[in-house]
């Protein structure tokens, strides 16, 4: 039987481009999806910020033109092969040879290019790979569902293709005036002017929304919670009208990169079986910050963008607190002056137990990961969330606010005692983050053994993509 083939379609994917989540995702995914019944490859633009390291290697295929609007816009064809994975870029240097990924003047121009290119190249690349499902994420690939449906409708190369749309971080819309609908996506007059206008604008994600044959978000939760005023960014009725077609599948860690028996950024190497080693990253981590070397106090760890969302804001408002408790508190990130200014004052009166680096290395983050007791993710939202399942990877127990993706992979001690893998709280206020922290400190005092089966509980979660790439599979096959 014929493999079924998915073209994956996303702005970023690591190891060439990586801005967030998006990023790991694609860069991970795909590569778990092949099986003996599918084939994925995916497809990026050829931004200007891909090593140089990757763009060499890249081999050449063809070029075409591209109408957009009224303009007619040159395409090159490349492809790489990379982790067993073909790779497809497309090159505009007037749109993708910029500074940056996103921010740019013309980003809406930009990712109309992007979406239009994409299925233009699908007639170059048909005869070997002709795409059963294209499976786009996020707002910057949005159009491709509502172009394939409006402007190649009755084209039988196009017709049996299937649509999948994920939303990463609903934040972010694709949200511009109407004028864009016709001059910049060439759209007007179409039913799909209408269908996309929301609150007299033109909204790229809706129109993914409404016209993909599936919508999923990152984890069960999230999916649920987007279709309430809380968390649906102001279409919450468009999700609650879709509810039939939208699931959410929770995302994975790359467990192999994530590893603690040997991850070369460590101090000391551990795992499952030898757990006690992971006392010496901690005294390592300690060290390297300027805190007091003590194994006997927890070291509480946060490595995230300093932002409300985040609950920077309930981090900044409990610090005086826990300075009155036997507890340490290291914080790695960037994020609003506000509160990077606030936490790394307060490290900085008080050095032996508190430690603040307002940058972001990836290599110190693993040893955060590895050397702290509790990693603390007191988010107000979280689509999916990849830190909590890091942590319980390295044996440290994470300490999260029960929603989204947060609430799909911790148990808290609350809720299950002694099956926990880590704590959580209800309600996003520092009440509620200060009750979690004295009750991991409880335990840690108080309750070693059971402190140790959390640990266990927590290296022994999976989480890895094998898991995830089965559900979309799963959703694939239902689509075909």
């Amino acid at each position: 039987m014929a493999k079924k083939n998915i073209l994956f379609a996303a702005f970023e994917a690591t190891p060439f481009i990586k801005t967030g989540g998006l990023g790991d995702v694609a860069g991970a995914l795909p590569s778990h999806l092949k099986n003996d019944e599918f084939d994925c490859r995916v497809i990026l633009p050829l931004l200007s910020s891909i090593p140089e390291e990757y763009r060499s290697k890249m081999k050449y295929v063809t070029n075409f033109e591209v109408q957009l609007g009224w303009r007619s816009q040159y395409c090159g064809l490349y492809t790489l092969m990379k982790g067993g994975v073909m790779y497809y870029f497309l090159d505009n240097e007037y749109y993708f040879k910029r500074s940056q990924v996103y921010g740019e003047f013309d980003d809406a121009e930009r990712v109309a290019f992007f979406s239009k290119a994409l299925l233009e190249a699908v007639r170059y690349f048909a005869k070997n790979f002709r795409p059963d499902i294209i499976h786009v994420n996020d707002w910057h690939t949005a159009l491709v569902p509502v172009y394939l449906r409006e402007l190649y409708n009755g084209d039988p190369l196009y017709d049996p293709i299937k649509t999948v749309f994920t939303i990463h971080n609903l934040k972010f819309q694709g949200q511009y005036s109407m004028y864009v609908s016709g001059d910049i996506c060439g759209l007007h007059g179409t039913p799909a002017e209408g269908q996309m206008n929301h609150n007299d604008g033109f909204n790229f994600l809706q129109g993914a929304v409404i016209y993909s044959d599936a919508v999923t978000t990152v984890s069960p939760t999230y999916a649920g919670e987007i279709c309430t005023a809380a968390y649906g960014e102001g279409l919450e009725g468009l999700f609650q009208s879709r509810r039939y077609k939208l699931s959410g599948i929770l995302n994975g860690i790359d467990r192999k990169n994530f590893d603690p028996e040997k991850d070369k950024a460590l101090a000391v190497n551990y795992g499952p079986k030898c757990i006690e080693k992971k006392v010496q990253n901690k005294l390592a981590l300690q060290r390297e910050l300027g805190l007091e070397e003590d194994p006997d106090i927890p070291l509480f760890a946060m490595v995230s963008r300093l932002t409300t969302q985040k609950g920077a804001n309930l981090l900044a408002e409990l610090l005086p607190e826990f300075r009155e408790r036997r507890m340490q508190l290291a914080v790695l990130g960037t994020g609003d002056y506000l509160y990077e200014h606030a936490i790394a004052d307060f490290a900085y009166h008080n050095q032996s137990r508190f430690a603040a680096r307002i940058t972001f290395d990836e290599k110190l983050s693993r040893r955060f990961y590895a050397g702290a007791d509790v990693f603390l993710m007191p988010s107000e939202f979280e689509p999916c969330g990849l830190a909590q399942m890091i942590a319980m990877r390295y044996g440290t127990l994470p300490l999260v606010r029960e929603t989204g993706g947060l609430k799909d992979t911790v148990s808290g001690y609350w809720d299950v005692g002694n099956l926990a893998n880590g704590f959580s709280f209800k309600d996003f206020d520092a009440n509620g983050l200060r009750s979690a922290v004295d009750l991991a400190l409880g335990l840690w005092n108080d309750q070693k053994d059971t402190w140790k089966e959390l640990q266990n509980n927590a290296m022994g979660m999976h989480y890895g993509w094998e898991e995830s790439a089965a559900k979309y599979r799963d959703l694939y096959a239902g689509l075909l």
